[in-house]
């Protein structure tokens, strides 16, 4: 029979898909010496974002075949040390698209109609509010993507088709279908932070991309100017973003993920009043819950044996 471990819960569709394949436990613990201690007799493992799956941990568990990370991003597992040890890793890269691209532009109203400020003033009884407040429409202003993947895309179209605006991004590939269709124009990192009235970042967390938005690529955005993070929240320098709005170097910022997470309650970044939040909820949507919850798919056909649909990693033979 075989046997797989979740460490956190996910939607049922994903647990019935396992269940029907073997038996399912949840792991008492995220801690290293937990898991390596349950994974012992353990085939696949789902994870979200509890837990880390690193080369000591891969070390312990030879009985482990695959991985199924939750989501997207992939940076609470060592990739090299999981095809090391012969570990497939698999994800679901088309389940957050949409949910997440929805909360960016979510968060972007957010800050752009004052929704958030005009909300609270009127549970204090004050409807004069509506001649302190005044919005902006996003209808002819620039959006500037950085990272220009599946999401960034979605973001691009959302933009440029449902509100009219124009649309700058940066990525090391070029996109000339979208450039086509929407008008695009890939522009370096300086150029579309000094020209965008919303800067939104969608970029995994990598080496590469830890702090990309710094005091620096803070500086060259425009006083006038939006912040968007719904991607992981080590691609941005706190402190870097808590200067900028503090000294209000930027208009505001729409914040969906925190370098650590739970945020702490002392985050200087939460007594700020031009920063809009979310508890890393984007992809909280009943549909994308489901379809995550759906690597279990994966999860089943590696521990049969069978090739999976979403490889992360590649393994030999």
């Amino acid at each position: 029979m075989l046997n797989f471990m979740l460490i956190e819960p996910i939607h049922e569709a994903g647990l019935r898909v396992l269940q029907e394949a073997g038996s399912v436990r949840m792991a008492t613990g995220a801690d290293e010496a937990t898991l390596a201690r349950e994974l012992a007799e353990i085939d696949g493992l789902v994870i979200r974002t509890k837990g880390r799956i690193t080369r000591s941990l891969l070390a312990q568990t030879p009985r482990l075949k695959v991985v199924g990370r939750h989501g997207v991003g992939v940076d609470n597992i060592d990739l090299a040390a999981a095809t090391e040890f012969g570990v497939q890793v698999v994800n679901t890269p088309l389940a957050v698209i949409e949910a997440v691209a929805e909360h960016t532009l979510g968060l972007m109203l957010a800050l752009s109609k004052q929704i958030v400020y005009m909300h609270e003033q009127l549970r204090q009884g004050d409807f004069t509010v509506r001649y302190r407040a005044s919005g902006r429409e996003l209808r002819g202003r620039t959006v500037g993507i950085i990272g220009f993947g599946n999401i960034g895309r979605r973001v691009a179209q959302i933009c440029r088709l449902a509100f009219g605006m124009q649309v700058l991004y940066c990525d090391v590939r070029r996109a000339p279908e979208l450039e086509i269709e929407l008008g695009a124009r890939q522009t370096p990192l300086d150029e579309l932070l000094a020209n965008s009235d919303y800067v939104t970042i969608h970029v995994p967390l990598l080496p590469e991309t830890r702090h990309l938005m710094s005091a620096h690529e803070f500086g060259l955005m425009r006083r006038d100017a939006f912040f968007i993070n719904a991607a992981r929240g080590e691609v941005v320098d706190e402190q870097a973003l808590y200067a900028a709005l503090h000294n209000r170097q930027i208009a505001g910022a729409g914040i969906d993920v925190f370098a650590q997470e739970p945020t702490p309650a002392d985050n200087p970044l939460l007594k700020l009043d031009n920063i809009v939040f979310t508890p890393h909820a984007a992809t909280a949507t009943e549909e994308s819950l489901r379809d995550m919850a759906l690597v279990a798919l994966d999860v089943v056909r590696v521990a049969r044996g069978e090739p999976p649909a979403h490889p992360v990693n590649r393994l030999g033979g």
